[in-house]
Formats: structure tokens, C-alpha cells, sequence
């Protein structure tokens, strides 16, 4: 099972559950002295997680793509933000448009041989 640190932070604080390991590539301030799946479980390149973001229509004009993701890494990059983000359980990436829009084409195609292999439907 793989909740996600800011469900599961409260439970291993009170000792109900045990983190084994964190889904990321590499271990994780929110998780300290945690190993990575990939190492616990010798499993290379393993990674698993969600991914949030602020998104615009295609037909949106390239100066407001840009204007809006300039305003959102300059929002989240402050020390409030970066805190308040942790506190929640989420690491912070604040890329650019091309950045965001590989790491999203990457998950869909790698999540894509999953549900192929596994013959997953969606009847």
C-alpha cells in the first residue's frame, strides 16, 4: 500500500503503521531515513506517485502560459509555500511548461504499458 505522506505521517508518529519505504527515486525529506522502494526492494528505477499541476487549453497564447508559470514558480519557490507544501506530504517541483508537459507524457506512456500488459479495461 502506498498512501501518500501527509495520510500516512500521523499514524507512524502514533506508531500504528511502519513506513518500509518511500515510492520516490530518491529518499525523501518528508520520509527521512526511509530507503527507496528500487533499493529496498531491488527493483532499479522504480517510482511511483502523483503529480499535480496547473494546466491551460492548447489554444492557450504562449505569453499567458508563460506569464502564469512564471507567477506559479515565483509563488511556489517562497519559503511559505515550500513549508506549507510540506507540511501537506508534497515535494515541490516548479518547472517550466516543457518540463511539465514531458513528465506528464513520460507518466502517461509508462502508465499506459501498465494498464496494456495487465490487459486492464475500461468496459
Amino acid at each position: 500500500m502506498f498512501p501518500v505522506a501527509s495520510g500516512a505521517a500521523p499514524h507512524i508518529s502514533a506508531g500504528r503503521m511502519r513506513g518500509l519505504a518511500v515510492a520516490s527515486l530518491k529518499p525523501s525529506d518528508l520520509a527521512p531515513g526511509l530507503p527507496t522502494v528500487a533499493a529496498a526492494a531491488g527493483l532499479p528505477g522504480y517510482e511511483y506517485g502523483s503529480t499535480l499541476g496547473l494546466f491551460a487549453a492548447a489554444s492557450a497564447p504562449a505569453a499567458i502560459v508563460n506569464m502564469l508559470n512564471r507567477e506559479m514558480v515565483g509563488l511556489l519557490t517562497t519559503a511559505e509555500a515550500r513549508e506549507r507544501f510540506f507540511k501537506a506530504g508534497m515535494d515541490i517541483v516548479a518547472s517550466s511548461p516543457a518540463q511539465f508537459a514531458a513528465a506528464i507524457k513520460l507518466d502517461m506512456t509508462q502508465s499506459g504499458k501498465v494498464i496494456q500488459n495487465a490487459g486492464i479495461r475500461s468496459d
